[in-house]
């Protein structure tokens, strides 16, 4: 697993077009609120948690939809099947793959990102934790959901369809820590719910995408 997973950061690394897309995306997602809501530094900090997570976790889910695709597509996956390895050990290196090379440098750009939605300094320590919790959800969540959709007409379309939806608590209590950081509230409670959510996808989501990849 672990020569799996450095394989397809060595093929990220010489092919970087999908991360620097995700990145570009987020930066300019974010860059388009002031223009949506107006240059109120009020209203754009108000509106920065649900910002920054809404423009990252659809940065993520830019490449999951060719997570499996081309590997179907040349026979490669079915090597993968016949190697040894287990389904989910399989789906869990390519979710951590897809992390560390989309949801990681999305990290490098948060403050950037917190800058133009003046979301306030303390909180920015906290935002990129919460990022890094989220994305890493997504992750586990998308491989899950790029498994269940390969072989589908329109997998791409249904992908986000099915991923999003299970993104919402996400969401709630990454923008809820956020804020929270922003006001000077304890954040803890948001983090340990958003953390608990990130465990309980880690064994669960690769388990479903093995099995979905099986039975292919």
């Amino acid at each position: 697993m672990i020569a799996l997973l450095r394989r397809e950061l060595l093929l990220a690394f010489r092919h970087p077009a999908d991360t620097l897309a995700a990145m570009l995306f987020f930066l300019l997602v974010t860059a388009l609120f002031p223009f949506g809501v107006g240059p109120a530094p009020e209203a754009l900090a108000r509106l920065a948690p649900g910002a920054l997570l809404a423009a990252a976790l659809l940065a993520a889910l830019l490449p999951l939809d060719r997570l499996f695709g081309a590997e179907a597509e040349d026979g490669s996956l079915d090597q993968l099947l016949l190697s040894g390895l287990s389904g989910w050990e399989i789906a869990l290196a390519k979710a951590l793959a897809h992390w560390l090379t989309t949801g990681a440098p999305l990290l490098l750009a948060a403050p950037v990102a917190a800058a133009m939605l003046n979301l306030p300094e303390p909180a920015w320590g906290v935002a990129i934790l919460v990022l890094g919790l989220a994305t890493l959800f997504l992750s586990l969540l998308g491989t899950a959901g790029a498994a269940l959709t390969l072989g589908a007409r329109r997998g791409g379309v249904l992908l986000p369809l099915l991923v999003l939806p299970l993104a919402i608590p996400a969401m709630i209590f990454g923008a809820a820590g956020i804020e929270a950081a922003a006001g000077g509230v304890a954040v803890r409670p948001f983090l340990l719910l958003l953390g608990a959510l990130t465990a309980a996808a880690l064994p669960l989501a690769p388990l479903a995408a093995g099995a979905a990849l099986r039975a292919e």
